[in-house]
């Protein structure tokens, strides 16, 4: 079984490890905005690249925390996810 984040999942990610409320809706409609949109900064999204990497048991790749969008962001991690899958 392979598990992937979900934009619902994102959203509760940014809450949770950035303090960053943004509806899955919003995030969905507008995946390719850039996170400072949305009010997370890079040590907001360290924080949920280190929770997942807790909650997951694998490593995320170099560059998550330097994503620029929801949409980069979740096509990074899911690879990272599948392939330890």
């Amino acid at each position: 079984m392979s598990e992937r984040i979900t934009v619902e999942e994102l959203s509760e990610l940014m809450k949770k490890a950035a303090g960053v409320t943004v509806a899955p809706d919003e995030l969905r409609q507008r995946e390719d905005a850039g996170f400072d949109t949305f009010g997370l900064d890079s040590l907001g999204l360290l924080g949920i690249v280190g929770e997942l990497e807790n909650r997951y048991g694998t490593p995320m790749p170099p560059d998550a925390e330097k994503s620029k969008s929801p949409r980069q962001f979740l096509e990074l991690v899911n690879s990272a996810l599948l392939a330890g899958a």
